[in-house]
Order: C-alpha cells, then structure tokens, then sequence
C-alpha cells in the first residue's frame, strides 16, 4: 500500500507538509519490467466491476467470481463464467490502446488489464512495490485478487507495496483503466488533446530493503549557489537514528548524517565546488545515497534559477528563453510518446532550430523526457493539467490538481532541466479560482522552493482597444514569471495585424509568451493571406516575432507547437483530419516552413547572447 510520510524541506525556515508519495528514482532502482503483452477486456458497461444493481464487486466479501479481478475460472463443466482472460485479446504495455485497435480509436470507457508473471524477491527481507509510471485516467489495481488501491490522474506515476501478496508461482495483476472524461475530473471535459487511454507509461516491480531510501531532495540554494541543501527520508523500522552519506565523489563530497525519529535528515553542504549545469553544458554528476545496506544512485545537474526585476538568470547570469510547446506524442509511431527514443528525437529537433528550452503542455510528461532533457541542455516548464475550466468550489477536484502536482514535483524535483512549475492553462478570471491557483501555489512552494512559478494566462485589451493589450489577471501578482497566450493573426484578424499591437504591461516580471501560432497543413502552399498554407504560417511567425520584440521585458516565448498532434476538436476535412496543424512539423517528421523562420530568429539570438 502507498506510505504516508513527510515532507520536509527548507531553505530558510523550516516547513513541514504531510503526503503521501511514489517511490523516488523509481528510474534507477532495482527492477522487474512488466511491460509488454497483456492480455485485455473491453468492458463499457463494467460489468466486471459491478452487480447488475450496480453494486461494486470489490465492496463484498467474497466478492462475486464474476468480477475480472478475481480471475476465475470455470470450476467445472456446470460453472457459468462470462470471461476468460486467457483466452482474449491484447495489448501492448506501455501504450495507449487508441492507436493499437481500429475499434479502440475513440473509446473512452473501461478497460480491464491482466499480466501474469512469477517473481522470486532477491532476500527474505526485501520490500516490492508495483509502480506505474501512468495509467490514464482511472485505475483500480488488484493483485492475486487482492485490492491494492485507486489512481487518479492520467500523467503521474503511483505505486503500491505488493510484499506480502507476491507468490513465486502464478502471480495475476489486474488493472481497471476508465478513461471517461467528466466535469470534476482534472483536465475536465473539454480540451484539445486526445483522450490517449490505458496504461501509457512503464510498469514494474521494484524491490527494496526492508528500510530504504525512500525520498530525498539534493539542489542547489538559489539564494547561495555555492550550498547545497535539501533532505533524505528512509522508510522502514530501522530508519530512527540511522547514519546516511551522500557521496559526490567527483566533487569530493563525502557527508555522513544520521536521521531523526521520523528518519529523516536535512542536507546542507556549505562551499560545494561544482560545475553548473546549463544548456551549453549539462554537466550531470554521479550522486550516491547510502543508508545500511539500501543504496541509490542518481545523476544530478546543479543549477540555480530565479528572477531579479524582469530577468531570468540561469546561475545568476540572464537567459532569453528559446523554447517551443511539445505534446506528448510519439514523432516515430503513433499515439502517445512512450520511450527514450521518443523523447530525445523530439528534443533534438529542439535543438535543431537552436532552442534551449520546451513548455510541456498541458500535463506531466514521461520520466523519459525530463531525464532526456537533463542530458541533453534543454530547460523544461512542466504543467499540471488544470486547463480552460474546472470546479472551482468542488474539493474533490482541488485534492485531485493538488495530488498530480506533488506527484510529478516528487518525480522530477532532483532534475535540474526543470525550472517552472506551471498551475494551469488558459483558465477564466474569477474569485474562486483564483483562490484554488493560490493554493497550489502555495504548495508548490512549500515542496520546491528552488524553482520558479508560473500559469499560462490570457491578455486583455485596456478600455476596450483592442491594439492596446494588457495583462490584469490577479494571478499575474502571484506567478515568478509573466506567461500569457495570444493568437493575434490567427484566432484574432489576420498577421499583418500584429503590427497595430501595444503592450501595457505593468508588472515588474520577466514577460514570456507561452502560446502564439498559426495552422498548416504541410505541403500546402499558396499565398501569404491563404489560411493553412505553409506561407500563412511563416508569415504569421514573421509578424509576431517582429511584434514580440517590442516587448522591453520579454525574456522569451514557446511557439505553439513542435509537432502536430491529434485533437478530436480539429475535424475540418483534408486540413485537419483529426490533427491541430499548428506544428512547426508534422506527424510523419515533416518540417514546415515556419521551423526555418523560427530557426533563424533563434540564432541570430543564441550569437546575440554570446556577444554579450
């Protein structure tokens, strides 16, 4: 079962959160993959879940043989069982199952999910955990028929212990995916992406001591690039008063702590000598983690990032933020991206038109990407799907924003790529929801102090004139940077009107455009003026860049978007065809003519920060 334990962080004062968490570096700990072929059950109706009085099986005891996860088979030849796992179809683990089957193209509902295995633990001793790295959008996990417990969110990893149900022979893990869309959910009913469902990311037992590392944070003071500080958190019986070291041996740092009763100890290390991580040079260190006989290795970059007036500065020194939005899709197969290999082409096309950084819209991307990034010098803005409009007043919702957020802050918070937190995307101005971003943000603060703030916003026009544009969203006196979205020449006029644009920002924040773009279908040309060619694009791109360059305090933008991606809401027939077009590439790798436009902007930047 998921283990409640502390947060505890600081960098001046202490603070101290209560959570419950997902295995830290569930990348590089001791492992069993579960991936591959599972057998699968499409159930619309649930009625592997339910009674036909829609009771739940999984309330009762015993519960009834006719629930999928007990995994029954016929007793004899008089046994009525209506399913029969063996026998049914499957699918690829990890991967969404709209792009697997035709049939499975748009549906949203449940579906049930079954792995058998044997596993043999290492000693007597060792803790297992199953873990998830995503399973979109509801999942309910059960082991040898046993309820392990419910995931919501479809973009955070989660796990369960598993030690004391294990058998050596003929494990079944049985896994209820519903990826229904519905009004309190977190994103809501209505966005621009596809609804990708089923168990999109790694799967895998990973075994532990019986007390281990359980969590740790290990970054650089923003405040004093020369301190590191942070904590470690072990978990088990023998985490009271136990000697932990951190070891950074090209550093030359070898540190010997002892933990509290709760088992945990803080970290601070004064005059630290260490290369700093950036995107010229993304230095990433070996960081060894010892407690007892449990261990852990990272690679870790150090870095500080933070904002002074209406600069960034990247290890205090001003960074203009080259970046671009990227969804998570795959750029060589269909459907979601789900692999090293994914993640690094569409960072190298980053790179190749000379960017430093990537907006991960609209919810946590796979480990892959933030670990790619890490490797490969890309700054990265992660985002919690909180996106157009939800239930504001709603609890439940809140809990679940909350519960994705620290999910993806406890996976990530060790990876020095990233350097924003994102609250939301695009959401409506009113009292209750500004309260519900603030108090996000204030968690967030509370988990992460070492990085900085933001939400993608919305501009306004001033008195009405529409060429005089401004930011007034009370959010934007919250946020360490100044995000907003615009579309002027595509959703508003044509280009050329970017040329009639002011901005009237009053906020003393760096200014970063998260959002601006136009649509085309590769391959399209005509006119400069004709919508979805690859001219409109490119001029559109022109025009908005000459526009943004206006902007005294711009520290940098993401265009919208690297790569076409499947959108339910795009349908227009031989342009669309199921696909926002807005890529600066398209689904098959095709770049557009705006890539190059954007390239050269980004050059001609990159050789304008060297000079200085």
């Amino acid at each position: 079962m998921k283990h409640l334990f502390k947060l505890l962080f600081f960098i001046i004062s202490l603070a101290t959160i209560a959570q419950d968490g997902v295995l830290n570096n569930a990348y590089n700990r001791t492992s069993f993959s579960l991936n591959g072929e599972w057998n699968i059950i499409i159930d619309p109706y649930e009625n592997g879940y339910y009674n036909y009085r829609y009771e739940a099986f999984d309330l009762t005891d015993p519960p009834s043989k006719n629930a999928y996860f007990t995994n029954t088979s016929p007793a004899d030849k008089t046994d009525l069982i209506e399913y029969d796992f063996n026998n049914s179809e499957t699918l690829m683990v990890p991967g969404d199952w709209n792009t697997q089957k035709d049939k499975l193209l748009y549906y949203e509902g449940s579906i049930w999910y079954k792995k058998s295995f044997d596993y043999s633990k290492e000693e007597v001793s060792n803790r297992v955990f199953v873990y998830f790295g995503a399973a979109n959008y509801q999942a309910d996990v059960y082991l040898n028929g046993s309820k392990l417990g419910r995931h919501i969110g479809g973009f955070t990893p989660f796990n369960f212990e598993v030690t004391d149900l294990l058998m050596e022979k003929g494990n079944f893990l049985i896994v209820k995916i519903d990826n229904k869309r519905t009004p309190e959910a977190v994103p809501t009913l209505n966005t621009d992406w596809w609804n990708y469902g089923g168990l999109t990311r790694d799967v895998k037992l990973i075994e532990t001591k019986e007390t281990y590392i359980d969590d740790y944070m290990i970054q650089l003071n923003p405040k004093n690039p020369e301190e590191i500080i942070g904590y470690i958190q072990l978990n088990g019986p023998g985490k009271a008063n136990k000697e932990v070291t951190l070891s950074i041996s090209e550093a030359k740092i070898l540190k010997k702590l002892s933990t509290d009763i709760t088992g945990r100890v803080q970290i601070h290390i004064s005059k630290a000598k260490l290369k700093k991580w950036s995107p010229e040079n993304p230095k990433l260190y070996d960081v060894s983690l010892y407690a007892g006989e449990d261990q852990i290795k990272d690679k870790i970059g150090f870095r500080t990032i933070k904002t002074e007036g209406t600069t960034i500065l990247l290890n205090n020194k001003p960074i203009f933020l080259r970046g671009i939005c990227i969804h998570e899709e795959s750029p060589i197969n269909q459907g979601r991206a789900k692999t090293m290999k994914d993640s690094e082409k569409l960072l190298e096309w980053v790179k190749e038109m000379n960017g430093n950084f990537a907006r991960l819209a609209h919810y946590p991307h796979n480990e892959y990407m933030v670990r790619a990034a890490d490797s490969m010098g890309i700054l990265l803005w992660e985002e919690n799907p909180v996106y157009w409009t939800i239930k504001w007043e709603n609890p439940g919702t809140y809990e679940n924003a909350q519960n994705q957020l620290t999910e993806v802050i406890q996976r990530d918070k060790n990876r020095a790529s990233v350097i924003i937190w994102s609250m939301a995307n695009e959401t409506p101005v009113s009292e209750p929801r500004l309260k519900f971003l603030k108090k996000l943000k204030e968690h967030t603060r509370s988990l992460d102090p070492t990085r900085l703030i933001s939400a993608a916003l919305e501009q306004n026009a001033v008195d009405g004139n529409s060429n005089m544009l401004t930011i007034d969203d009370p959010f934007a006196e919250e946020v360490d940077i100044l995000s907003f979205n615009q579309y002027i020449g595509w959703y508003v006029g044509l280009p050329d009107k970017a040329r009639t644009i002011n901005w009237k920002i009053d906020q003393n924040k760096p200014v970063f455009i998260s959002e601006f773009g136009a649509g085309a279908k590769f391959g399209y040309h005509a006119d400069k003026e004709t919508r979805w060619s690859e001219e409109y694009q490119e001029y559109l791109y022109e025009e908005t860049l000459n526009m943004l360059d206006k902007i005294e305090k711009l520290q940098g933008f993401s265009p919208w978007i690297l790569k076409d991606f499947r959108s339910p809401r795009r349908s227009l027939a031989k342009i669309q065809d199921g696909y926002n077009r807005k890529g600066l590439i398209d689904e098959k790798g095709n770049k557009k003519k705006a890539f190059y436009l954007l390239k050269k902007y980004y050059d001609n930047k990159a050789k304008a920060a060297k000079g200085n």
